[in-house]
């Protein structure tokens, strides 16, 4: 039976700071909402160490073809990452309650 390939993931210190950001706003209303939350993007993105090409890929005018795979975290969180030799590169997590057309420009 063929094995998975294992993945190296690495969260940038934008998805990083986005992450925070996104639960701490939500923590101002719900602490046990922000805990969950994260919890879910964090588990989530420890899932790309396998089968990361599970995802499709984004499609935009305005980002080539092919670079961003983009996964859907509960209904409103999106997290866009690349896929390089055995690396897997989160580079945003993004809340799509949010105006986010300039990820998209």
């Amino acid at each position: 039976m063929e094995k998975n390939p294992q993945y190296k993931v690495i969260v940038s210190d934008r998805s990083r700071q986005m992450l925070a950001s996104h639960v701490r706003f939500l923590a101002q209303k719900n602490p046990t909402a922000a805990r969950r939350i994260k919890k879910d993007l964090l588990d989530a993105i420890r899932s790309l160490a396998t089968m990361a090409e599970r995802f499709p890929f984004l499609e935009t005018d305005f980002i080539p073809p092919n670079k961003y795979r983009k996964m859907f975290v509960e209904k409103w969180y999106l997290i866009l990452y690349q896929i390089k030799d055995q690396t897997v590169y989160v580079d945003y997590i993004v809340d799509c309650r949010q105006d986010y057309r300039w990820l998209v420009r």
